[in-house]
Order: structure tokens, then sequence, then C-alpha cells
């Protein structure tokens, strides 16, 4: 593939994978992820160059979140540093653990939580906005690891989890993008230092699409319901789920 036109098709991936992920809190990773392996990269190289472009990615996401009011300060912290340890780790051990498994581990979760956000949805959603859960640092550390491993998984991991707990879906969608971006510069750090950089095109790409795509993420999760919101990213979390289970069984 010529490297003009690997851009381009990479900045359209990432601007509907940054769409799709500022509007629901979830699914960039996974998108950006699964076309990276479908052109032959290593699960290792896929989850680095899906990092470095996430860090430029959620950046411009969770700022335009912070813009539009999406974005509680306590609860960032609360994830973003657990988050930053967790993914650290999860470099260092990404060489030694397939990355199947815990895409694996992650289904029954998935699947769990989101007949969960299902049930949910068809009741008052809460308006927490200012309190912390007390699973939050724990939460960011797994998701963070899980995240570094997996190519993909933070969203899913916090933004399902502190929505089933009744918080309210653009704070919670907002203050997680905001504090991916730390994340993902922290495990970029670590890719780095661990395989370097290749497929510049399609990292700039990835970076091109979502952060032109981030503003209008941004503004769609401001004026969706949030039971809407509660139910889309039910559907989309089941839908992760059932893609892994399909996967499992080929």
């Amino acid at each position: 593939m010529l490297p003009v036109t690997e851009f381009l098709t990479f900045a359209a991936v990432g601007a509907l994978a940054q769409l799709i992920d500022g509007a629901l809190g979830m699914a960039y990773g996974i998108t950006a992820s699964s076309m990276l392996l479908a052109l032959g990269l290593p699960p290792l190289l896929a989850s680095a160059h899906v990092h470095y472009a996430e860090t430029f990615t959620c950046g411009a996401s969770g700022l335009s979140h912070l813009a539009a009011g999406n974005v509680r300060r306590r609860l960032f912290w609360a994830l973003a540093i657990p988050g930053v340890i967790g993914a650290v780790l999860g470099v260092l051990v990404l060489s030694y653990i397939p990355a199947t498994w815990m895409r694996l581990a992650l289904v029954p979760y998935l699947l769990g939580v989101g007949v969960c956000l299902l049930l949910r949805g068809r009741r008052r959603t809460g308006q927490h906005d200012d309190h912390v859960p007390s699973a939050a640092r724990p939460l960011g550390l797994l998701a963070g690891f899980a995240d570094a491993v997996a190519g993909g998984g933070w969203s899913a991991i916090t933004v399902t989890t502190l929505m089933a707990r009744g918080a309210t879906p653009r704070l919670v969608i907002g203050t997680v993008h905001l504090a991916k971006c730390v994340v993902s510069a922290a495990a970029s750090i670590g890719f780095l230092l661990n395989v370097g950089a290749s497929h510049g095109a399609a990292v700039l790409g990835l970076i091109a699409g979502g952060v032109v795509a981030a503003p209008f993420g941004a503004l769609l999760t401001r004026l969706l319901p949030p039971r809407a919101a509660t139910l889309l990213a039910a559907t989309t979390v089941l839908g992760l789920g059932l893609h892994g289970v399909a996967q499992a069984l080929r």
C-alpha cells in the first residue's frame, strides 16, 4: 500500500473510530487495532501504534469534552494515576502474555456488563456528577493494564463499570477520555523504548482522522439523552463481547 493511500485509509478509520469512541466512550482502540492486525501487524506492534495515535486523538477528544463541561476532575485523577501504573505494567509483560488471552478474559465481562446496562437503560439514569466510586482506582489500574496488553479495553472497562453504577454518561465518557490521553502517553513511552515506531503513514492517518472528528464526538455526547447513551453503550459492549465469542470459536 502506498504511503498516501495508507494515510487516507487510516485517516478515515481514525475519524470513524473517534466518532464512535467520542460519542459512546469506547471502541477506538478495538477498531483501530483490528485494522492494524488485518494488515498483518503482530499484536505488540498493533497495540503500540494504536497507543501512539491515541495519545493525540484522546488528547483532542478529552480537551473537547473538558470545554463542553463533560469532565469531573476528582474522577479524572482517580482513574489516570492508577491507569498509568497499569499501562506501564502491561507494556512490560506484553512480550510474555499473548494478547488473545486478555481479549478472551474480557468476553464474559463485556457480555455481563452489556446486559446490566441494557437493564439500567430502562430506568432513570443516576446523576452522581461529583461522586468518585470506591472502585475507581483499582478499576483504572486494571483497565490500564488490559488496554496496553490487548490494544484496547480502557474505555470498555471503565465506561461500562462507571455507567452501570449510575454515573451520568456524558461525564463518565468525557472524564474517561481525558484520562485515557495520559494513560496512552505513558504506554506510548514504554512501547517506544521497547519496539520503536514504524508504519508512520498509518499512525499519522489515525491521528489526523481522530483529531478532526474529536470535537464532533464530544458534541454528540452532550446532545444524546442519558438513556440513549446508556443503551447505545450497552449495544456496543454486547457487540464486542459477541465478537470475542466468535473469534474464540474459530
